[in-house]
């Protein structure tokens, strides 16, 4: 009759424990998350309505791994601390966020943002054109994402008016490192550009985001489930 050896009966008992196997299971989600793919809920409308409120998204965040991103691309990113304070959280909420931080399994303490990319580094980004669309580095750029926009009638409330459409912003310059960002709904989105539409905006009114902020690119989506598939369609080429 084969002797059974201790220590190899101790381990086969450890290796089928359930709680080494749902600590194996964190961990690989953990890993997953934090280096592949993570899911994301929209938190707000300012991407309807190509995005709504509570839309789970996956995003890909190898996307960028050898690449940057381009104007066009939906993406998530951490927000920057000069775009606003972050809500207040109790103790028992921020420990649960301290998890989701570590884990990418449920609710996080970092703030992250859903926006389009329209200005990468060194861009001079403006708006509007004669027919009221965003320029980037003097190229009328094709948006047909937009969704209700805010008001602007050539010759009659344009950027060069005395009553001066609120669509209007910049010229923008970009500095190293700077991206800009708006949202398709624009007369709903607290976005880059919020500070800088209206005459005589400060020097730096635009809120940008660093490489290291943005998290990855928007490309599948898994609710609601009549939008389930590729989110290929969210990105937009940039002008040749």
């Amino acid at each position: 009759m084969a002797r059974r050896i201790p220590g190899a009966t101790r381990r086969r008992r450890f290796l089928r424990s359930p709680w080494i196997h749902l600590v194996l299971a964190l961990v690989i989600v953990s890993l997953v998350q934090g280096f592949v793919v993570r899911v994301y809920s929209v938190p707000s409308g300012s991407m309807e309505q190509t995005l709504n409120v509570g839309d789970r998204m996956l995003v890909n965040r190898t996307a960028y791994a050898g690449a940057e991103p381009k104007r066009g691309d939906v993406v998530v990113f951490r927000k920057p601390a000069d775009w606003g304070p972050g809500p207040q959280r109790g103790a028992l909420r921020t420990a649960v966020g301290w998890f989701g931080d570590l884990t990418g399994i449920g609710p996080g303490n970092t703030e992250y943002l859903v926006k389009r990319v329209i200005g990468l580094p060194g861009d001079t980004v403006e708006c509007c054109d004669v027919t009221g669309h965003v320029k980037v580095n003097g190229e009328t750029r094709a948006e047909p994402y937009v969704f209700r926009d805010l008001t602007f009638a050539g010759g009659v409330m344009d950027c060069s008016t005395a009553a001066r459409s609120p669509r209007c912003f910049g010229p923008l310059i970009l500095g190293e490192d700077q991206y800009l960002f708006l949202g398709d709904h624009r007369s709903n989105s607290d976005d880059s550009v919020s500070a800088c539409r209206r005459t005589l905006a400060p020097a730096g009114c635009a809120k940008t985001a660093a490489r290291s902020d943005i998290i990855g690119r928007v490309e599948w989506f898994l609710f609601p489930f009549h939008k389930w598939g590729t989110a290929g369609f969210l990105q937009v080429p940039a002008p040749s």
